[in-house]
Order: structure tokens, then C-alpha cells, then sequence
């Protein structure tokens, strides 16, 4: 873990041994062809025809929707978790999420975050040049100005006055934030369903906690360096990670190890040779503000809004201290699906979200005892133990 932040440090003080490296190291020659696709170039390799959306955020962020078409009276709007993007929901081809959706006549819309690669725009402001204002974001802008904008385009769009929502990890906190801070959004969602909910971070395992504890010492370090984002996709260091990761034997070693420690350990659905399709086109930006807020939910053990310390409380909360999040104002009714070795996502965690969110109409843990954080997106045999579930409660719910 320590080696991880060594390099992430000397990324972000623009290091020239990586930026070499991973110049000199990277084959696309190792990255197969699913993993140079974007997300329209493999919804039409998997047989549907898809269209690209831009839509401007209150606050000027352009973001990027994607739609495979389908049955404009059901539409499914996908949302994707840290450090990711909506390619998350389609990296596996035929047997992913994406694609299983708009084989069943689902009009499939997949959402993407303000600063991802498919969303680093904004209306005034440069990524590179105005980094301390474009990078300055959390989940919280997440839910409340980057969803109503992506909502509201797919239903002008269908013409329908609700959707079915999927979300996976963070995906998932945002959709709170957004219907507890604007309520009216309540009405717009038929069914939430959660795969692998975060909300609370209690009881994360050991290997998450370690992040938690040390992040307080890295991120004031980063930002007094200039640093406000991390893992943008044309970063060095991403790069780095790329030219590892895409290699079959060292790659597999480390890098799998690596998702494993975050995510739970389950190498049956995360298999070598998925590895490289993967690492083409996963990690994506981070904020290091988003990384201040999660820690600070973890810490506060309250699902709590952005805490600037008391002075700048007052100014924006009327308080000393950082409000919660109003889960009573979330109407919406949710399904939580939550697998029993997620490290992030833990059942006792899911537990407290299920006891706090008013109308969850659906509770499971996934039978296999090895399922975890990444597998509700990647993993091998979703078609097999996750998506009979999604469809009937898609059925449901419509």
C-alpha cells in the first residue's frame, strides 16, 4: 500500500521517470481490441446502435450520456462509481450489464461523471489551467448538479416522466444525496437499484482503513503541491498502471492484488485474461476533495455533507459542524444488493443504510460467499448470479 502512494506522490510532483517508462512501456499491441473501444465503438461491436449526448450542468460541467437504443417507454440510466466511468457497465461485452439491458429492449442510458475522461469539460472553465476551480468537487456536486442534468436529458429525450435507475458503489451515495437535497427528483425514479451501496463506512476491512487513516497526511501534502485530481485517464500515471496491468503474468500478479485489496478477494470472476481489456480503460479520475469527504464519512461515522472545518461551516451551513444528509427525504424506492465479501461495501455497513432509507423494497445478499466489490461490474458470471435478479426487478418495478 505504501508503494501505491510513493507513486501516486511522485505522479503528482510531475515525476519524468514514469512519464518515460510508461511511454517507452505501454503496446497497444498488449491491450485487445474491447479494451481500445470506448463505449458507443462496443455497444455497435455487441450489436446496437448508440448515441452520444452532451448536457451542461447548473454549475457549467459538460458531461457526456450515452444511449443504446432501445424501447423509449423503458428506460434504464446506468451511473458508474469512483474512480471509474460508464465503459464500467460494457467492458464485458456480451456478457455485461450494458449489453444484457439492451438485449432485453431496455432503452440503456449510462451516465458519466463531471472530470472522467468522457466528461473533462466545462462551459468556462480549462482542467489543466484552472485546476484548483475545475477539480474542486465532491460527491456532493456529483448528486446534486451532475445527476438532475443527466436525468432530466433522458426523460426529455424518452418523453417519460420517470426512469429505473442502476448504480454501482458511489453511483449509488449520489442518488441519496440528490433526492435528499432536492426531493422533487424523488418523483422522477421508479426503482434505485444498488449494487454494492455506499453510503456509511463503518466497518470497512483492514486494507480499506489503511487508506482512511492515511489519507489525512497525503492529501494536505498533494493539494500544497498542486495536486487536486488523481488518475485522469491521460495521466502519467495511469499510464504507468496501464503498462503494468496489461501484462499478462506480472500484471495479473500485482494488479489483480491490488483490486483485491479493495474490493475483497475473488480471482474466479476476475480471470488473467480479462485483465487487459480491463486496464484499458480503468482507473478514472478522482478528486482529491471527493477522497477529503469520503474519509470524513468514514471518520464522522455519519453519512455527513463536506466538512471546511468551523469558520467556513458557519458561512456555508449556518453551523459549526457539517450536516447529514436527510435520508428520510429519500422516497425513491431502493433495492440493495450486497455481496458478503465486499471490503468496501460491508453488510454491516449496507445494514445501517437499509435501517435509515425509508422505502428499501428489496434486500439480498448475493449467494456466493466469495462475491465482492468489483463483481457486481466485472465479474465473469454476472449473467449467471447477478442479472436474473436486475431483469426481475426491472420487470417489477416498470
Amino acid at each position: 500500500m505504501k508503494r501505491i502512494w510513493i507513486l501516486l506522490v511522485l505522479n503528482l510532483m510531475q515525476s519524468k521517470t514514469i512519464v518515460t517508462q510508461s511511454s517507452n512501456d505501454t503496446s497497444l499491441e498488449s491491450i485487445p481490441e474491447d479494451g481500445k473501444l470506448n463505449f458507443s465503438e462496443l455497444a455497435v461491436k455487441y450489436g446496437h446502435k448508440c448515441d452520444e449526448h452532451q448536457v451542461v450542468t447548473e454549475d457549467g460541467y459538460i458531461l457526456t450520456v450515452f444511449n443504446i437504443k432501445g424501447n423509449k417507454n423503458k428506460p434504464v440510466f446506468l451511473m458508474h462509481g469512483i474512480i471509474d466511468n460508464c465503459d464500467t457497465f460494457i467492458v464485458r461485452g456480451n456478457t455485461s450489464l450494458a449489453i444484457t439491458l439492451a438485449n432485453q429492449g431496455y432503452d440503456v442510458w449510462a451516465g458519466n461523471n463531471r472530470g472522467n475522461k468522457y466528461s473533462k469539460r466545462h462551459v468556462t472553465l480549462d482542467p489543466d489551467a484552472d485546476k484548483k476551480s475545475f477539480w474542486n468537487y465532491s460527491q456532493h456536486e456529483l448528486g446534486v448538479y451532475d445527476l438532475p442534468a443527466m436525468i432530466d436529458l433522458v426523460l426529455n429525450q424518452t418523453g417519460q416522466t420517470g426512469l429505473q435507475a442502476i448504480g454501482h458503489s458511489q453511483g449509488n451515495s449520489i442518488f441519496y444525496i440528490l433526492t435528499a437535497e432536492k426531493p422533487e427528483y424523488n418523483d422522477k425514479i421508479k426503482l434505485m437499484i444498488a449494487l454494492a451501496p455506499i453510503c456509511y463506512l463503518h466497518h470497512v476491512k483492514e486494507t480499506v482503513q489503511v487508506i482512511i487513516d492515511v489519507w489525512p497526511v497525503i492529501s494536505p501534502a498533494l493539494q500544497l503541491s498542486g495536486t487536486y485530481e488523481l488518475l485522469t485517464r491521460d495521466s502519467a500515471l495511469v499510464k504507468a498502471i496501464e503498462a503494468l496491468c496489461t501484462r499478462k503474468l506480472i500484471g495479473y500478479a500485482i494488479c489483480a492484488t491490488a483490486v483485491f485489496a479493495i474490493a475483497g478477494p475473488d480471482k474466479e470472476e476476475l480471470e488473467p485474461e480479462f485483465l487487459p481489456i480491463l486496464f484499458g480503460h480503468y482507473p478514472d479520475v478522482a478528486t482529491i476533495k471527493n477522497g477529503n469527504h469520503l474519509v470524513q464519512i468514514a471518520d464522522k461515522k455519519r453519512f455527513t455533507k463536506y466538512d471546511y472545518g468551523l469558520l467556513s461551516n458557519y458561512k456555508v451551513y449556518g453551523s459549526a459542524k457539517a450536516p447529514n444528509y436527510l435520508l428520510e427525504n429519500v422516497r425513491i424506492p431502493v433495492a440493495l444488493l450486497v455481496g458478503q465479501n465486499d471490503y468496501l461495501s460491508t453488510v454491516k455497513d449496507v445494514a445501517l443504510l437499509r435501517k435509515n432509507l425509508p422505502n428499501v423494497v428489496y434486500y439480498h445478499e448475493m449467494q456466493r460467499p466469495k462475491t465482492n466489490h468489483a463483481d457486481f461490474v466485472w465479474g465473469k458470471n454476472m449473467k449467471d448470479y447477478l442479472f436474473p435478479l436486475v431483469l426481475e426487478l426491472l420487470q417489477k418495478y416498470q
